[in-house]
């Protein structure tokens, strides 16, 4: 069976969300929906500010270990 640590589930669960978003804006992009278009970009700004965030945690808690040492 096939073990994937959290770190490669984690990351397959965000590309999968890019991917999506991105299949979701071109759709909207060829049906010429401004509603679809701007539900899309809403979704990509959320999914990049969820990986800031994400990236500035990490940080955070590697700084406070750093500390603590």
């Amino acid at each position: 069976m096939l073990m994937l640590s959290r770190t490669a589930i984690n990351r397959l669960i965000i590309l999968g969300f890019m991917v999506l978003v991105g299949f979701s804006l071109a759709k909207s992009i060829q049906s010429e929906s401004l509603l679809g278009l701007f539900l899309s970009l809403t979704s990509l700004g959320a999914g990049i500010y969820f990986l800031y965030l994400l990236a500035r945690m990490k940080h955070e808690m590697e700084t406070e270990s750093e500390e603590n040492i």
